[in-house]
């Protein structure tokens, strides 16, 4: 077996190991005593059969350490091929420490992010949000070249490589905010079909980029990136959306609600409401007991009721915004629903 055929081959995680914390990004540590590498491909244990000469049948008997052959099941010869045993680690943004050679890193950057040594891709995902953390400035004009390989690694198949680049896009929206919204696209779409799927702790990570993005860009500019998700034929990708949507309607505001329009956010909150997943209907509740509250604090968010006095109820507002059908429904959810922690801070 070469040298390259080994480094194809995914790492196997050793049943024990020092309870030990690295913060600099290498393969032989989990961080936090997590075992982190998620092992995609084992090598067999079984024993298999070649022949040598075309004569003698010998048995090749693979281990994590070592292979070795056995002639007729009687003297084992060790034949020195090793299998490499690390594991990549997670590194959580707290425990990130600062780089030593910042310009040294910064030049390497763009170049580690598009090697095809899925190793050295990891290493300098890490740098990228060692960057975002500690030397956000240094890095900002490469963001336009950043950002398209990033969104490669988040497509990558294999595992260790998309989760990084899921914490990396974490990062990445804590450190630039409302900068990020030109490259916004790319990122939200690869996020909410890594949110989607059914590898748990990749599904995990990326519901928390989401998670970080609705709480650092600005509502205002992501609401409208986030609504064309809500129709997607994906259900999956829908319900996450949804969520996005219900938790940065809140960062809005009274007059950011007013501004966007309470009207739009409504018929968007009823469409959602008899969605396929649970998630999507969790969510859409949610905003409409938000909004609820919003329009009962304030009846001149709307244009119609400040110039209708009569039509100043709840009630009388949904009907006036919805079908029939919407509108019953809406009323059931916020007047059967309570609505504790769910208040809007004016």
């Amino acid at each position: 077996m070469s040298g390259n055929a080994l480094r194809d081959l995914n790492t196997l995680p050793t049943p024990e190991r020092k309870n030990d914390s690295s913060s600099k990004g290498n393969f032989t540590k989990p961080c936090n005593g997590k075992t982190i590498e998620n092992v995609e491909e084992q090598l067999k244990k079984s024993l298999s059969s070649v022949q040598i000469n075309g004569g003698e049948t010998l048995n090749l008997q693979h281990n994590k350490s070592s292979a070795s052959v056995q002639i007729n099941g009687g003297e084992t010869v060790n034949v020195g091929v090793e299998v490499a045993n690390s594991e990549v680690e997670y590194i959580e943004s707290e425990n990130l420490s600062d780089l030593e050679d910042v310009d040294t890193c910064l030049k390497k950057l763009l170049p580690g992010l598009d090697s095809k040594d899925w190793i050295l891709v990891v290493e300098t995902l890490n740098n990228v949000r060692r960057l975002s953390v500690f030397h956000k400035e240094r890095m900002h004009s490469m963001l336009g070249d950043l950002i398209p390989l990033v969104v490669k690694s988040l497509k990558n198949p294999r595992s260790a490589v998309c989760k990084t680049a899921i914490m990396t896009s974490a990062d990445i929206f804590s450190a630039y905010n409302d900068d990020l919204i030109d490259s916004l696209d790319p990122l939200l779409v690869q996020l909410l079909l890594k949110a989607s799927q059914d590898k748990r702790f990749v599904c995990e990570a990326a519901e928390r980029a989401l998670e970080a993005m609705t709480t650092s860009v600005s509502p205002m500019l992501l609401l409208p990136k986030l609504q064309p998700y809500l129709k997607n034929r994906n259900p999956r990708i829908r319900a996450k959306a949804s969520m996005c949507f219900s938790r940065s309607v809140p960062r809005l505001g009274v007059e950011g609600i007013k501004e966007y329009g309470i009207d739009k956010l409504i018929q968007v909150a009823a469409s959602q409401l008899s969605d396929q997943l649970p998630e999507s209907r969790e969510a859409a509740r949610t905003l409409l007991l938000e909004l609820q509250t919003v329009y009962e604090k304030s009846h001149g968010l709307s244009t119609v009721v400040s110039e209708n006095p009569e039509m100043g109820s709840w009630e009388n507002f949904c009907l006036s915004k919805l079908s029939p059908l919407s509108a019953q429904a809406v009323l059931r959810v916020t007047t059967n629903s309570t609505r504790e922690g769910l208040v809007i801070g004016s």
